[in-house]
């Protein structure tokens, strides 16, 4: 399968917007932009493009899948019923980078749920990517699209390095805004439940209601209630650890593994550590420590900048948990396998997510 390229930038993409529909109507894949991530996207509706994306991604077919829909109007179609709670939270996030969880109806087949008697739904921001969604005009699932496990995709470029041969095409958009994945909740019996953290931060979240963060974030053996649950994700080819905690004490720690000659590491850090390593070191600066926004944006591209420079084993280091930051840790913390190490226990909501 030759795999296509397409530009939103395009000057025939209104014409190049027919052709995409077709290819999904006719049960192929199509890898899309969205102001988070890449995605990989194929019929909701039909139980073998689903099967067809979980192939191209080496994904278990346990792992519900995110359907995207153009507007809030094709939702009523998909999903049982909508509460007072949901509608707010559509009119106040969509388009945009929320994702949240219905009852679904039979029309959305298991294969898409990942058998879950639920559906993960969201409208995102990129006014291309609705234009071909309303095209096609069935609710595109769509995982990121990478192969299952590594860093989430933020430019065509990168989808290509996973996807090119198997799927149809790629809509390139440039690279994404966000960088990080939507927020995922439910918003049943009265209150917001953050299932993953993303771009729709809790704080932004508590002025539509009562927030709680689901305790399945911790854990890495938990049921898959929401996409992106379940298995170990964004994870480079070196082990990673990160370090957390009192400022002082992460700096005096990466820079310990500076000195030692058992192994060769990499450094992902923010620009003020990146300042204090040897200038031969490998490291890649995620930014300013005040601008989680920075790291947020280019925390898979930093992963996936040691699949093409290797080392030995990564050393990270990681950021507080409010704002961007309870996402950004949430990936870090699958990318290492849950191993977080919190150099100050003052920080209690670290030790939910740290191994020792």
């Amino acid at each position: 399968m030759k795999t296509e390229i397409i530009k939103t930038t395009d000057v025939h993409w209104k014409e190049k917007v027919k052709h995409l529909g077709e290819i999904i109507r006719n049960g192929g894949l199509v890898a899309f932009p969205t102001e988070t991530v890449y995605g990989l996207g194929g019929n909701g509706l039909n139980p073998e493009a689903s099967k067809k994306i979980y192939a191209a991604k080496g994904r278990p077919s346990d792992n519900p899948l995110i359907l995207h829909v153009s507007s809030q109007e094709e939702v009523s179609r998909l999903v049982e019923d909508i509460t007072p709670l949901e509608k707010k939270l559509m009119d106040a996030f969509w388009p945009g980078p929320l994702t949240i969880v219905f009852p679904k109806k039979d029309i959305v087949p298991d294969e898409t749920s990942g058998g879950l008697k639920t559906v993960a739904i969201r409208c995102p921001a990129l006014k291309a990517t609705r234009e071909w969604i309303k095209e096609c005009g069935v609710p595109i699932a769509g995982p990121s699209a990478n192969i299952s496990g590594r860093p989430s995709p933020t430019t065509a470029e990168s989808v290509l390095h996973d996807m090119n041969g198997r799927i149809n095409a790629i809509i390139d958009g440039g690279a994404t805004d966000i960088g990080l994945e939507s927020t995922i909740v439910s918003a049943r019996s009265g209150k917001i439940v953050i299932y993953r953290p993303g771009g729709i931060t809790r704080e932004m979240l508590s002025a539509y209601g009562e927030v709680e963060v689901d305790k399945g974030l911790a854990s890495p053996n938990m049921h898959p209630l929401a996409p992106g649950m379940k298995y170990r994700h964004y994870a480079p080819t070196a082990p990673l650890t990160v370090y957390v905690g009192d400022t002082e004490k992460v700096e005096q720690t990466i820079l310990s593994f500076a000195e030692k000659k058992d192994k060769t590491y990499g450094y992902f850090v923010s620009e003020e550590m990146a300042a204090l390593l040897p200038k031969d070191a490998v490291v890649f600066s995620w930014g300013k420590r005040s601008s989680q926004k920075e790291m947020a944006h280019r925390l898979f591209s930093g992963l996936l900048y040691f699949n093409a420079h290797p080392v030995d084993a990564i050393i990270g280091e990681g950021t507080s948990m409010d704002g961007l930051g309870l996402a950004i840790m949430n990936r870090l913390t699958k990318a290492s396998g849950y191993h977080i190490i919190v150099e100050s226990t003052q920080d209690r909501e670290y030790l939910h997510y740290s191994v020792h």
